[in-house]
């Protein structure tokens, strides 16, 4: 199928699989964690490392293969990450303690972490405007980009259907598909004159670089901000919506999955703007509707407010992720130029530190209270504005007047 992209749809697809792998293997088997503590003798604690060991696997790798691809290609790191998501995911499936368990999600998550940084990569190489590449991430958002927010609610039904092992044996067919999708849709998208020369110490040279470009840091922290919105809402929902707001499994699923839909609408929505309205503007509306949204949450918080108000402010604080991230990531991106891979596993690794902070903050209260997950939220999206409006805007301006001088 054909598009107005520099990729065709296919690619574009098999491009969203791989960066929604991850996010799936991160939350999918959150429903079963008392049901392995219970088969594999281990406590709640050594059931929780596993998950650790996943999001460390998962940064550690992204700023590993990021550099490397900028020096090797894109592809055969592509490839060879995929492969070893497959493999470990198996061998998560058939673990027989929790300490097997452990090194093969931290392996998986080194293996995922290609997905998700060379996704972005290769639409970077490929895009030939900063606009054309925010239309992308945004198509890829639609398609992709609601894993984090499903994942729970898919690994549920999996959990209960075939028990939690076969949480992994999906998670390694998923990759298997996409593994396909690479090696049929997906050509090396880095050519040979274009990347990077010298060994390690250039690499981690290219990195300081990249980090010490203002715009680009901005771009980077608000982004990770924003997914502390995202990864505190996702955590403190099944607890808050049911247990607080009092609505059934039934109402909580549609109420989860409206959100779902409206960070799906949202992207859609950014992507036709696009070329109409600048990527910065459409970053602002979006962090500012979420800053705004958020505070409205906290207020529903502290005066006791009931579903009819609430669950509309959240609705309204989690749908500009889909306008956000995209365009985020896009401009973010096309400050490096000549380090699209650096750029991008940096970039991966904060949204992923950032989220997974937002899970242990919003339980600090019990879970009897939606204090934690308000106040995550609101202090989340006001310093995502902050690092847009003091690094990442604010950069971009001084850039301009630079070079205009």
């Amino acid at each position: 199928m054909t598009t107005g992209f520099p990729l065709p749809m296919a690619a574009i697809a098999a491009l969203a699989l791989l960066s929604a792998v991850a996010p799936l293997a991160t939350d999918m088997y959150l429903p079963a964690f008392p049901v392995m503590a219970e088969q594999l003798g281990a406590s709640a604690a050594g059931i929780q490392v596993t998950l650790t060991a996943f999001l460390a696997g998962l940064a550690g790798g992204q700023l590993l293969i990021g550099p490397l691809s900028d020096r090797f290609g894109r592809r055969k790191p592509l490839l060879a990450g995929t492969a070893l998501a497959i493999v470990s995911g198996l061998f998560c499936a058939f673990a027989a303690d929790v300490g097997h368990l452990v090194v093969w999600r931290f392996l998986q998550g080194l293996g995922g972490a290609a997905g998700v940084v060379l996704a972005r990569a290769v639409i970077a190489d490929r895009a030939r405007s900063a606009i054309e590449a925010a239309r992308l991430f945004q198509v890829m958002m639609i398609i992709g980009g609601l894993a984090p927010v499903l994942a729970p609610s898919v690994g549920a039904g999996v959990v209960a259907l075939a028990g939690w092992r076969a949480v992994f044996v999906v998670l390694a067919v998923l990759s298997t598909v996409s593994l396909v999708g690479v090696l049929r849709c997906i050509d090396e998208s880095l050519p040979a004159e274009r990347r990077a020369r010298g060994g390690v110490p250039a690499l981690l040279r290219t990195m300081g670089q990249v980090l010490a470009n203002r715009s680009y840091l901005g771009y980077v922290l608000m982004s990770g901000f924003i997914f502390m919105v995202l990864f505190g809402y996702i955590s403190a929902s099944p607890f808050v919506f049911q247990s607080i707001l009092g609505l059934s499994p039934a109402a909580y699923s549609l109420a989860f999955g409206a959100n779902a839909i409206g960070i799906a609408v949202v992207s859609a929505i950014s992507a036709r703007w696009l070329g109409r309205v600048p990527p910065q503007r459409l970053v602002a509306i979006g962090i500012g509707t979420c800053l705004l949204a958020s505070l409205l949450v906290l207020l529903c918080v502290l005066t006791g407010a009931g579903p009819a108000l609430m669950l509309p402010c959240v609705f309204l604080a989690i749908c500009p992720v889909g306008m956000t991230l995209g365009n985020a990531s896009a401009l973010a991106i096309s400050q490096a130029p000549g380090a699209t891979g650096s750029a991008s596993a940096l970039l991966g690794a904060m949204q992923f530190l950032l989220g997974a902070v937002a899970s242990p903050l919003v339980g600090l209260g019990g879970k009897d209270t939606a204090v934690p997950m308000a106040l995550t939220m609101a202090v989340s999206s006001m310093l995502a504005v902050l690092c847009f409006a003091l690094l990442a805007h604010r950069g971009s301006r001084r850039a301009e007047v630079a070079a205009a001088a």
